[in-house]
């Protein structure tokens, strides 16, 4: 069984409210030098049988039209070993 990973950011051009709280709160927790942070969503999926260019290929739609919402995130696909 292998495992994909679909990680789903906002595009750059999105403002990240949930980032931006966690980027204020680190200073008081003792963390400095913290410059940014863009919170995402990270999916890991279990797949029957081999990873080849046509599952690949379904991930990838799976992941555009119900994972990520594309008008406003970016995501990536990749293989885990």
């Amino acid at each position: 069984m292998a495992r994909v990973v679909v990680d789903v950011m906002l595009k750059p051009e999105i403002l990240d409210p949930q980032g931006q709280a966690v980027q204020r709160a680190l200073p008081r927790l003792g963390f400095a030098g913290i410059a940014d942070v863009r919170q995402g969503k990270r999916f890991e999926l279990e797949v029957d049988g081999p990873v080849d260019d046509a599952a690949l290929a379904r991930i990838h739609e799976m992941a555009e039209t119900f994972l990520a919402n594309t008008v406003i995130e970016d995501f990536v696909v990749k293989v885990e070993s």
